[in-house]
């Protein structure tokens, strides 16, 4: 197959087919965490990303090259959520720029598309790392130079530049150590060559269609093995998701099945999982089983015969969808609560919106001067939209963004070069004590400039350490973690590795805490009891007797304790 010229409808085509070609794999991507926290979310901040400007891609009826760019522009723009996906859309934007003004799309034009994009994602970082998605990008944007001088033809230059990518990606171990500690590719740029994979095979005719489930075709994709707890809870549901993946199928019965086998085929489904249930019918097994691995469910079923009814759905993927859901239900109660205000009251010299999850670390917002609250944080990045839906509401003159959080960051400063009628300043707070800290040291008097200062400099002082269950073997900062331990970690890495949450929460603050420190706070999460979360703080302040030490309600997921020392 050789194509020289991309037109509006092949562009289109070819740019759905990646955006499903990355959805199909997001859950693999999130895998590829460098720490084994639950919390990995690269593949879905990207796949969210490529999504919201696929559906205006896909609105288009007469497309034109100029009609395309524009909607990939500005649809992942607004949709950006996280460091990756702010990264991929700034990709976007640059190559997209390149091609407006054509009909058709050659190599030529290509290769200058990938080099400016290349040139606007750097430019978008502060401090660009190599052995991350813009390396990967630089890569292939260089390899596009070289081609366009070869070959005119576009499948071919897109298979090679793919290839160079392919290699770059598996050199960026070499360039990270934590990523060569870890064992793992970096996510973003795994990422990255998804989406160009999606789009050469929706060049040739082979990606998943728009409008089909890319959760049909990820069935047969290969996934990472050894995944661990819920990637997240909140109040809707608080139960553990152990085993991801709810698979069912019906075994049609075409070699010896008795009593005796089935009662093996129960005990080897109980190695892998749970909530079982084998139905035998005449020739014919239903089977039900909730596991990390549908694959060797599958395998040993297929010895007993042939596979029809086959469903696999990813449950932590759809309690996260619950979970946007409900965020996005209480960003809509503050629209209208926020929409009041502003009807009522005149405009204020300063507001502030700060991203936070948990009901105690709302309020603790809220009472300390939030205007607006974005639901949001480890395992839901918010997007740019959610940002500027976000300023909207805030009826003042200068807006302070708390992102809380250091995946939020490059989506918030985003956000604020779309804004023009209000002075967006964004606090670069990278955890949720450093924003409380931030917004407590505000001062009315002081300029935005002086005050945004104030709060960086106040921000310094304080050391953060998050308690959290490890989701797979590594070893990170000479640590050795095993699935299922409790980690300690700080602004830096990693601080205590154990197997009680107590004693790893005590180990940690030993690590945070020295002669400078005045002042301990221990936010507890949703799924500890108050009286563990007393029984630590007695502990602390025996530990600690010297310092102060305070007890609050965080009531955030995912992490058992968030600490403060100041």
């Amino acid at each position: 197959m050789s194509v020289k010229e991309l037109d509006a409808r092949l562009m289109q085509a070819a740019f759905l087919a990646g955006a499903k070609g990355l959805e199909a794999k997001k859950e693999w991507i999130n895998e590829l965490n460098v720490f084994p926290v639950p919390d990995g979310d690269t593949g879905t901040n990207m796949t969210m990303t490529i999504m919201a400007a696929a559906r205006e891609v896909a609105a288009l009826e007469e497309p034109t090259v100029g009609t395309v760019a524009k909607a990939i522009s500005s649809g992942s723009l607004r949709g950006a959520r996280g460091n990756s996906g702010v990264i991929l859309s700034q990709l976007f934007r640059g190559f997209t720029r390149e091609i407006q003004g054509s009909d058709t799309i050659d190599v030529q034009t290509l290769a200058k598309a990938f080099a400016r994009g290349t040139e606007t994602a750097y430019k978008a970082v502060m401090k660009p790392k190599e052995g991350t998605i813009l390396t990967v990008a630089k890569g292939m944007a260089d390899k596009a130079q070289e081609l366009a001088e070869e070959t005119d033809d576009v499948i071919t230059f897109a298979r090679e530049v793919i290839k160079q990518g392919d290699y770059v990606l598996s050199q960026t171990p070499e360039m990270l150590p934590v990523l060569k500690q870890a064992g793992v590719v970096d996510s973003g740029g795994q990422g990255l060559m998804q989406v160009l994979k999606g789009v050469l095979d929706g060049l040739t005719g082979q990606g998943i269609a728009w409008g089909t489930d890319a959760a049909e075709g990820a069935v047969q994709m290969p996934t990472a093995s050894g995944t661990g707890s819920a990637a997240g809870r909140s109040n809707l549901e608080t139960a553990d998701i152990k085993f991801g993946y709810c698979t069912e199928f019906i075994i049609n019965v075409e070699k010896h099945y008795d009593e005796e086998t089935e009662l093996q085929f129960k005990a080897y489904l109980e190695s892998l999982g749970d909530s079982i249930v084998v139905v035998s019918d005449d020739d014919v097994v239903k089977v039900h089983v909730h596991t990390n691995d549908p694959g060797l469910a599958i395998q040993r079923a297929l010895t007993y015969g042939s596979l029809s009814h086959m469903k696999i759905d990813n449950m932590r993927e759809e309690h996260q969808e619950r979970l946007i859901q409900n965020a996005e239900k209480v960003a809509e109660e503050q629209k209208v609560a926020a929409a009041a205000r502003t009807a009522e009251g005149p405009r204020k010299e300063y507001g502030f919106i700060a991203v936070s999850v948990g009901e105690g670390l709302g309020e603790i917002f809220r009472g300390i001067g939030a205007d607006y609250l974005i639901e949001g944080g480890q395992t839901m990045n918010p997007s740019t939209e959610d940002m500027l839906n976000a300023i909207a509401q805030v009826n003042a003159d200068t807006v302070y963004i708390l992102p809380n959080n250091k995946n939020i960051i490059l989506a918030a400063e985003q956000a604020r070069s779309l804004v023009e009628d209000k002075t967006i300043l964004v606090v670069p707070s990278k955890t949720v004590p450093q924003g409380i800290t931030a917004l407590i040291n505000f001062i009315p008097d002081l300029s935005p400039e002086q005050n945004l200062e104030t709060m960086k400099e106040e921000m310094a002082r304080v050391k953060t350490g998050q308690i959290t269950y490890a989701v797979r073997n590594t070893v990170i900062d000479d640590m050795e973690i095993r699935e299922g331990d409790i980690m300690g970690i700080g602004d830096q890495g990693m601080l205590a590795v154990g197997t009680g949450i107590e004693k790893t929460a005590l180990d940690t603050l030993k690590a945070l805490v020295d002669e400078d420190s005045e002042l301990v706070t221990i936010y507890y999460g949703c799924d500890v009891s108050q009286e563990d979360a007393e029984n630590l703080l007695e502990k602390a302040q025996e530990t600690f007797p010297d310092i102060e030490v305070e007890l609050q309600a965080g009531g955030q997921p995912i992490y058992y304790y968030l600490i403060s020392v100041e």
